[in-house]
């Protein structure tokens, strides 16, 4: 009402996801888009058939702002896990609508979900990281499954810098537990490059980026970070960071 003071606080400013866009750094993003460009459509052409996992993080964002930009030949794929943060459903629509597509979106098992929650319950993730991991595997791992079948190569938005268990991250490798090539176009950037190439191109992203989630997954085991933190720290949060890993990428 007119007259009343407001004693909200403003929003804390994230400065990783607005850098400073330095003619360095716009320099930076400008050599490596390139490259990545140059090695999906080298991609392309050797593999006819090559799918991209989108999980709405910032980098999946800009590789789709890059595939879908130059049109190239790549199937773009995102696993709905059923316990998505909000803002990453509304980015899902946002993406369809400022790209004008439609993504394919594959969902998990109702019957394997209903029996773990009947046999575990709810939220038995957090009990033990077996737990955790047979929710990963039934909401994530047995979808991409289904999302790779037939597929001869498949593209991610993993970043070496984002992990200890991605330290040695290689820019193509081969993915023997789904027996197709793998690619990770982004292998060698930093988050900052990152985060420029969505301010300089108006990418899209989620919201909770600006609320210090760095890594965004399932809504109950993602939290935000204090500054300093590692930028997985709020993924499965009460785990050894050398276990952080759902599944999708364990060699």
């Amino acid at each position: 009402m007119s007259g009343e003071v407001s004693f909200l606080k403003p929003a804390a400013v994230n400065p990783a996801t607005s850098p400073v866009l330095t003619d360095l750094l716009k320099a930076s993003v400008e050599a490596k888009t390139a490259q990545v460009l140059a090695l999906l459509k080298a991609a392309s052409a050797e593999l006819n058939s090559i799918t991209f996992a989108n999980s709405f993080g910032a980098e999946d964002m800009v590789l789709t702002d890059i595939i879908l930009k130059n049109q190239l030949p790549i199937e773009i794929f995102s696993l709905d896990t059923g316990r998505l943060p909000v803002e990453t459903y509304d980015l899902i629509a946002e993406t369809e609508q400022h790209y004008s597509t439609k993504l394919n979106v594959y969902f998990p098992k109702a019957q394997a979900v209903e029996f773990y929650v009947k046999n575990h319950g709810i939220n038995a993730f957090y009990e033990s990281i077996d737990l955790r991991k047979s929710c990963c595997h039934m909401r994530k791992v047995e979808p991409l499954q289904r999302a790779l079948s037939g597929k001869k190569a498949w593209v991610t938005g993993m970043r070496a810098a984002q992990a200890t268990t991605r330290t040695s991250l290689p820019v193509r490798e081969y993915d023997a537990g789904n027996k197709l090539e793998k690619f990770n176009p982004l292998s060698d950037w930093s988050e900052s490059e990152v985060w420029a190439y969505i301010r300089l191109n108006n990418v899209p992203y989620n919201a909770l980026h600006d609320q210090f989630y760095p890594s965004i997954g399932c809504g109950p085991c993602t939290r935000a970070i204090a500054m300093g933190e590692d930028v997985r720290a709020g993924r499965w949060w009460w785990e050894d960071p050398t276990s952080k890993e759902c599944g999708l990428h364990v060699k």
